[in-house]
């Protein structure tokens, strides 16, 4: 059979058909039991009924069959009852059973799935700094891991040369075998053997040397553990050699500390950085800053369809200026957009710098799909509710794209516009670079799934039904690195998002070099005394523009005022 890689675990959407995949079969095997436990049923009955009559027979063999009607029974019992009883017991009752398995097993998961299941959760490990013993005991929203489970786990991570992990996940399958919790399929031998080489090679040859000699222990004809044992106290004797008494002491010292040991050497240099994040630690906004971040009622310039009913807007952050609106889109209008994008959600992919094609990416954990305005009226509706709000022109915008995170689904660190070293990034769109990012929360997540910008340490938490936008590039062109951002690992929950890059052609007169005219255009900004002040000095029309925008915001409603800690995952609007 053909392995398909399928990336089930990309998509919480599509691990939800998975649950009702398992449902139905459930369903089908206890049919089969009920099926087999009737066959059962049936052949006790006739193995009680012809204990009975053997009993009988075998007490006065010719007088039972000197009866005529006995004589008559036996024959008809041995040439056709008992090829009926045979029958019965060549009757699989499993054909149904396996016809459904075997139709479902297409959409199973592979070893690929399971493997791509196993990173994430040690991803969610690493960000969210989750002890072992925590996941594995079910203290995280969930059912506790098994001893099996926490040793495949460490195999994985064995796989990727990823010793750090394996010692891990090797050590809690050991304790919960100490524990007393049994398995059928490992062992403490075999998890002793990867525990012994996983720690050797984070350069702690004395914890190696210790769980070799408990693994001889247990089984002292181990053929690598006699050979490793020899191994390691020879290494050990030769670095206590060189390095002298004192030195060698010292270096047993750096042994126990971990030596090489720590998680794998990363790709990613701002890794450290975007984890704080994503815990909610790091974020840089000062309180002076944060007391001029504002909510207010917003009608885009008088906007015909927001004059009556304007839209409530949140200050998110300053440098660069991100902002939220509530309450953009109804339930009704998410459900339809997750319905149209859930049959077509696809691995999503990057585009190469180097050659522009499209491929899978290990840094963006998702499923994508792509709807187009003409599809159907509700993604017309969320188009011109975004152009209306904005005052940009979305004809020349990409199509909505809609993101379904699963398991630690995730996006690192990324731009959303074309670099300098990336001139045909968009050209065969012919609509210039990614102007700006409107992105919609179209599901609550009940922790993890941040939007945090690295280079300004900010961080924005999902909230459904809000959507939050800012530009990423200046009046002038070019790009604006403040936007770097990223997409936090779902550590409880289901992340859905849609998002829409808006290009430069066609908002030529749309963004002007005026900001009193637009509230949401962001000069670039330096810092002084942790004040907002625009480069080449103050621009009393744009400070007075913003000001004026919120005191009609407090006269309009005492609770839609200042925004609170920025940290707070819920705003009072």
């Amino acid at each position: 059979m053909m392995n398909i890689l399928l990336n089930l675990f990309v998509s919480s959407g599509q691990m939800t058909d998975l649950l009702f995949t398992e449902k139905d079969l459930v369903t089908s095997l206890k049919d089969y039991i009920r099926a087999e436990e009737n066959k059962l049923e049936q052949i006790k009955k006739w193995a009680d009924k012809l204990d009975v009559l053997s009993a009988a027979a075998t007490q006065d063999p010719e007088g039972f069959l000197g009866h005529p009607v006995n004589a008559f029974k036996l024959m008809k019992r041995l040439n056709t009852e008992w090829a009926e009883l045979e029958s019965l017991v060549l009757t699989d009752m499993s054909d149904v059973f396996i016809s459904n398995l075997t139709i479902q097993r297409q959409h199973f998961p592979n070893d690929d799935d399971q493997t791509g299941a196993a990173k994430a959760l040690m991803r969610l490990q690493d960000t969210y700094q989750l002890d072992t013993n925590i996941i594995s005991t079910g203290e995280l929203p969930g059912h506790a891991l098994t001893v099996d489970d926490c040793y495949d786990l460490g195999k994985v991570a064995y796989s990727e040369a990823d010793y750090y992990h394996t010692e891990l996940w090797m050590v809690q399958a050991l304790k919960q075998l100490d524990e007393g919790e049994t398995s059928s399929t490992v062992d403490a031998i075999t998890i002793l053997d990867y525990l012994s080489y996983s720690v050797y090679q984070q350069g702690e040859l004395e914890r190696a040397l210790e769980f070799t000699r408990r693994l001889l222990e247990l089984d002292p004809t181990h053929q690598r553990a006699n050979g490793n044992l020899k191994y390691f106290e020879y290494q050990l004797a030769k670095q206590k050699k060189v390095e002298g008494r004192e030195e060698g002491e010292e270096a047993e010292g750096r042994g126990q500390k971990g030596g090489t040991r720590g998680r794998p050497d990363d790709y990613l240099p701002e890794r450290k950085k975007y984890e704080e994040l994503c815990r909610g630690e790091g974020i840089r906004m000062t309180p002076r800053r944060q007391s001029r971040l504002f909510c207010r009622y917003y009608d885009n310039n008088r906007h015909p369809r927001y004059v009556i009913g304007p839209v409530k807007e949140e200050d998110e952050w300053d440098r660069p200026r991100i902002v939220r609106y509530h309450d953009i889109v109804s339930d009704k209008e998410m459900e339809k957009v997750k319905e149209l994008a859930k049959p077509r959600l696809q691995r999503a992919t990057i585009s190469n710098p180097i050659t522009g094609v499209l491929e899978t990416a290990h840094y963006r954990i998702s499923k994508s799909a792509w709807l187009g305005a003409y599809e159907h009226p509700v993604v017309d509706k969320i188009n011109q509710r975004i152009e209306d709000i904005t005052g940009l022109d979305v004809t020349t915008a990409e199509d909505l794209q809609v993101a379904n995170y699963g398991v630690g689904g995730q996006y690192e660190p990324h731009f959303d516009f074309g670099r300098k070293d990336e001139p045909d990034a968009f050209e065969e769109l012919g609509t210039g670079n990614r102007i700006a990012t409107w992105l919609l929360y179209m599901s609550d997540v009940q922790a993890g799934g941040a939007t945090v910008f690295t280079d300004v340490r900010a961080a924005v938490w999902p909230k459904k039904g809000t959507a939050v936008f800012w530009y990423n590039l200046y009046p002038s062109g070019e790009g604006d690195y403040r936007t770097r951002h990223a997409a936090c690992p779902v550590l409880v929950g289901n992340k859905w998002v849609s998002n829409k890059w808006i290009h430069e052609r066609g908002q030529e007169f749309r963004r002007l070099g005026n900001f009193s005219l637009h509230p949401l255009l962001s000069p670039p900004l330096s810092v002084l005394e942790g004040e907002i002040t625009p480069t080449g000095g103050r621009n009393p029309a744009w400070l007075l523009t913003t000001s004026t925008i919120c005191v009609e915001a407090i006269s309009a409603s005492r609770s839609f005022t200042r925004c609170r800690d920025k940290r707070q995952i819920n705003t009072d609007i």
